[in-house]
């Protein structure tokens, strides 16, 4: 089963060498381990831009467009057998990325 895990941040500051390089060896894991499927990081909300249409007009929005404390950061797409062991790469995640991490599983 595929899960999402995202990471949540409250800097506004990329990360620092140590913390990618704690990434990029926690990539290489689930490379190896078979669990990777995708993972990327993102800009910061500042370069957001939102796009509404539920009013039938699309009304387009250029960010920072949400007053929250904490923002996505990044992500993985990871493959697991279950959610414990879901839990288990998301908590690494979590210690090598140094921030605050969700999992969720897709649909189907």
């Amino acid at each position: 089963m595929k899960y999402l895990v995202t990471v949540i941040d409250d800097k506004t500051n990329s990360g620092t060498s140590d913390e990618m390089a704690a990434i990029n060896a926690f990539n290489e894991r689930l490379v190896a381990e078979g669990h990777w499927v995708f993972a990327g990081g993102l800009d910061s909300p500042s370069t957001a831009t939102v796009i509404d249409n539920r009013g039938g007009e699309a009304m387009i929005t250029d960010g920072p467009f949400l007053e929250s404390k904490e923002y996505l950061a990044g992500f993985w797409v990871m493959e697991a057998p279950d959610l414990d062991v879901a839990l288990k790469l998301a908590t690494e995640g979590s210690k090598a990325c140094n921030r605050k991490v969700e999992v969720r599983p897709f649909l189907g």
